[in-house]
Formats: C-alpha cells, structure tokens, sequence
C-alpha cells in the first residue's frame, strides 16, 4: 500500500500552580520542522523508512501556571501545521503530562481533544509523557498510545520518545487500534521520593517489564505525578495499552496491579540523600572533611517550577561563616544589572532575590565584590560565598554550568543548588550531598502548601484511609 505517514510534534511544559509568576510566550523555545526531523521520534521513524511530517514543538522549563493566551496561540501554530500536513495514518506527539493552563486546566487534555477534532478517528495517536505528569482519565478517549519514562532523573527521554513511535508503527502495520486505560491510585508524593534505582521504585518499576510481556497488552507505565499542582487530576496513575478492545479487561486488570502496588509501598518512599533543616545541614556540610560537599535548596528548586530567587541558603552559609562556598544561582535581573554596571572588580551593597517568590522569601542586603561577568549573569563575592546571578532562568544541572562562570565546583568545599535531587553529572563529582528542607514553591513538605482543588482524599495529605479500585468510580 501506501508508504504510511506519520506527524510529529508537540507542547511541553511542567507546570508549578503554586508559583504566581505566568508562564508567557518569551519563556517557550519552539523548534522548526527542520529541526524537529533531526531529533527524537523523527530519526527513529524515517529509519522505518516512514514518510514523516514534521510539525512545530515547543517546550519551556518548568515554571509557573501557563497563560492562556500564551498556550492558545502555541495550540493554533500546531493545529495550522496539523491541518496543512494533508493524510496522516499516524501522529506521534512529545507532551510532559504536567502542562497547567489558566482557566482552561489540562493541556494535554485539551490539545489531544482537539487534535482528534481535526483528524480522522482511524488515525493514531501516540504520545510521550514525563513520569511527573499528571493524568487526567479523559485522555484515554482522545489518545491510543500514553507511555512515559521510567527513571528519575530522566535519562531515558529520547527512548521514550522512540518507544511511543515504534508502538505506533507497530500498531498500524499489524492493524490494531489500541486504547488506553488509566487507573490512578490517590497517592501525590514530591518527585524527590520515587528515585527509579532505589527501593521500592526500582521493584515497582521493574514490574512493569512484566506487564509488558502479558499478551494483548502493549506497554505500560507509573506516573508519580507532579506534586506542586493544585489541580484536581494531580496524582499518580498507572496506564497500561491495550491492543484491541477485547483486551480492556485484562489491560485494566493489570493497570490496577500496578496502582495497587504502589499503594501498598507507599509507606516505603524515602528521600534518597539525607535532608535537614538549612542551618542543620550548613553545620553539616561545615563539619565534613570531604568535598565537594552538595546541599539541594529543595524548596527553591527550579527544575520543578520554583521561583530561584530565595536567597535563604546564601544567608545560612554567610552567618556560619562558611570559608568557601558556591551558589548556583540566585535568578535576578536587577541585580546582574547593578554588578554589570559596576564592573569586575567594583565593592557594593546589593539586595538579591526575593522579588520573584514574595511568599516564602525577601531580599537579601549584602556587601560584596563582582568577580567575574560571564554571558547569563554574574558571579557576586561576599566573604568566602561566590554567588552566581543570573538574569534569565536557568537551572544548574551540570559542572559545565559553573565552568561558565570560571567556578570548578570539584575544587569547592561546599556547592549549593537549586535542585531536588542532583543530575548524574553533578552526582558523580559530588563526594557527600544532603537536602535541605527550605520553603519555596517545590516545598518537599507539601501538607504545609494548602491545595484547594486536589482531589480528596489523597495520601500523604490524608494517612487514615484505605483505596481499592472500583472501576464505577471513574
């Protein structure tokens, strides 16, 4: 027959409710089509020698609740190319799960109903998730494919991807239709507690090669869910594909094996590094004769959403003293442009942070000396504390992120960074590492951040209540 077509695009972003702060149209880097057909799924499919139509996709680090009028014209750049693209047998889409849109909720949700309005219902769709996306249970009508990653940190993003697009010429060349099910226990624990090679996860996760393999049933996956999104569909869930609809049954049976055992280890999450209270772990990391010594702001975690700019963990190490330390990064634009116009080498007294989160921090008042000016921000001096500002969000992820600002985290004693949990490359270089339980938008103790539309009851919000799964209840 025909050389089957297949679309790719896609909108991605992980969206924290909690942060006040839009995410507006300045903060999304869409890729061209030329781009898009060099990269993940698009490589794998025209290996498959399949005739692929690359659209538009645009991502944006996480931050806060995406504005409306922002999503809506990123959606009607996409649907224009969706609609342009002419006869597709198939579209594979890069989503997160965890997209937020003022007033409308669920970008994902909406997105894939209105891409099922242009196309034809024969017409596939397949999409890739995060593991931190929540799900809500209506997506299983719009889409046939769902499969997320299944290791945090996220190393296995562009196997996803490739995964979602092989299940989808999988089912076209053997003519099936797959349908999703989901099946979401209440569970919504902080991303920091389900680390993929620790126990439970990596037993829970290890289960779901297993499910795999049953007959009729595709793939399937566990989605810790994204814990700083007061939304009523926050929460995990477990989605397995069914090939046909006779399989459904067995596709919901296993699906509920899946959140059922989650359910029964949730007592069992833990934070993976030690975590204390700031000044604790200050005292800490002080104390430890080995170094590079890496505390997480977790709070202020940027990676997740969080504003950047609370400058908490500078204040604890310049009131203990700290004889060499770094901090990777303070996000303030006013404050680069103060440094800047003073230039290398200027003294001055300067406020940092606390513009962005109001709520969980203030401006900090110290006196220090510019250091090094380098493309993003600055490096800003005071005592023995080399502050990295910067004028754009960013997240330090990498050595190589402070190597642009001439710091070499492995020759520092204490290296504090706005994440939850440490990449694989600072891991590798970081000789002890602990948590600290600061305030922010990404508060690891989320009973103190005061959900209003999260679906109750929902652990470990509420501990004194059993879940069985009633499929009435949908």
């Amino acid at each position: 027959g025909d050389i089957m077509r297949i679309l790719v695009g896609g909108i991605a972003h992980e969206s924290n409710t909690f942060n006040p702060t839009l995410t507006s149209i300045d903060s999304f880097q869409i890729m061209s089509e030329k781009e898009l057909a060099n990269e993940e799924p698009a490589k794998t499919l025209c290996s498959m020698g399949i005739d692929v139509a690359p659209t538009m996709h645009a991502r944006a680090l996480p931050s806060g609740t995406v504005d409306r009028d922002t999503y809506l014209s990123l959606k009607d750049q996409l649907l224009e190319q969706v609609e342009k693209t002419g006869r597709i047998d198939g579209a594979c889409l890069i989503l997160h799960g965890a997209m937020v849109v003022k007033d409308i909720g669920s970008a994902e949700l909406d997105l894939l109903k209105s891409m099922r309005e242009i196309l034809d219902e024969e017409v596939i769709i397949s999409a890739s998730l995060d593991l931190h996306g929540n799900i809500p249970i209506e997506m299983a009508d719009y889409a046939n494919i769902l499969t997320a990653y299944r290791k945090t940190p996220h190393t296995d993003a562009l196997e996803t991807c490739k995964k979602a697009a092989t299940l989808l010429v999988e089912s076209l060349k053997r003519r099936v239709r797959p349908r999703p099910v989901i099946v979401r226990p209440p569970i919504l624990v902080a991303g920091e507690y389900v680390v993929t090679d620790a126990e439970p996860a990596a037993g829970l996760y290890g289960m779901l090669s297993s499910v795999d393999s049953t007959p009729g049933i595709m793939d399937s996956s566990l989605l810790v869910g994204m814990a700083w999104a007061d939304v009523s569909h926050a929460g995990a869930s477990a989605i397995t594909i069914a090939e046909t609809r006779e399989d459904l049954k067995k596709a919901r049976e296993k699906a509920y094996e899946i959140a059922r055992a989650y359910w029964e280890k949730r007592m069992e999450l833990r934070l993976e590094a030690e975590a204390d209270q700031p000044r604790e772990v200050v005292r800490q990391a002080k104390a430890s004769p080995r170094r590079p010594f890496f505390i997480s702001d977790s709070g202020d975690n940027v990676t997740a959403g969080a504003a950047g700019d609370i400058p908490m963990m500078v204040e604890e190490l310049v009131l203990s003293q700290v004889q060499d330390a770094v901090v990777g990064c303070i996000i303030d634009s006013e404050a680069v442009e103060a440094c800047r116009e003073a230039g290398v080498g200027a003294s001055l007294s300067l406020k940092i942070g606390g513009r962005l989160d109001r709520v969980n921090g203030h401006p900090l008042e110290v006196r220090g000396r510019v250091s090094n000016l380098a493309g993003n921000g600055v490096v800003f001096r005071v005592d023995n504390v080399d502050i990295i500002l910067t004028a754009k969000r960013t997240a330090f992820t990498s050595p190589q992120d402070f190597m642009a600002y001439g710091i070499d985290p492995v020759r520092r004693k204490i290296v504090v960074v706005k994440l939850g949990l440490l990449m694989a490359d600072l891991k590798k270089i970081a000789a002890q590492s602990m948590i600290a339980l600061t305030p922010g938008f990404t508060n690891l103790s989320t009973e103190t951040l005061g959900y209003r539309n999260l679906k109750r009851p929902m652990f470990p919000l509420d501990r004194d209540f059993d879940w069985r799964y009633d499929a009435t209840h949908e």
